[in-house]
């Protein structure tokens, strides 16, 4: 598996101050931070408004900690036996260090902003370029409500995108 930044040590601090850093010189506004639950209130999404063709776009962009602790977990483990409960490997190969899925909950969170991070700048450019326009890049997580225009879709299976049939 590819997976982009799973070593980064860059604090999540940092890269949310950088990401902010590159909505802001590339004109958006309102830029605030979601959190999550107690005890840990740790940053879980970043929302900004933005102007495309006279119209504010309100965008959310998440990092999913959580999902990004299951995958680093997964990639670590690769073909050792987990136990039975999940959270710990039953045979260590000799080139795995003994680590538990515990050990991976920090680094998922560094990775996941650093993707974010990474993405932002990517279509940020996209859009200097004129290789893509604000909507275009944005459009999934473009807030319609209080769900992303993506899930949104998803609740609805996609028919807003499918063809009706024909009788």
């Amino acid at each position: 598996m590819f997976l982009k930044n799973y070593t980064s040590d860059v604090p999540v601090s940092q890269t949310i101050y950088r990401i902010e850093q590159v909505l802001i010189r590339c004109g958006v506004s309102g830029i605030t931070k979601e959190y999550g639950p107690p005890p840990d209130g740790e940053v879980i999404a970043l929302t900004f408004h933005i102007d495309f063709e006279g119209k504010p776009l309100t965008i959310r962009l998440p990092a999913d900690k959580d999902k990004a602790h299951e995958a680093l977990w997964l990639d670590y483990v690769d073909d050792a036996k987990l136990a039975s409960d999940g959270k710990s490997i039953e045979r260590w190969s000799g080139s795995k260090k003994k680590k538990t899925k515990a050990h991976f909950k920090e680094q998922a969170e560094r990775t996941a902003w650093k993707l974010v991070q990474d993405w932002v700048e990517v279509q940020m450019s996209m859009i200097q370029m004129k290789q893509a326009d604000t909507a275009q890049v944005f459009l999934p997580y473009v807030l319609v409500g209080k769900q992303s225009f993506y899930h949104a879709l998803r609740a609805n299976n996609f028919k807003a995108l499918l063809p009706e049939k024909v009788a």
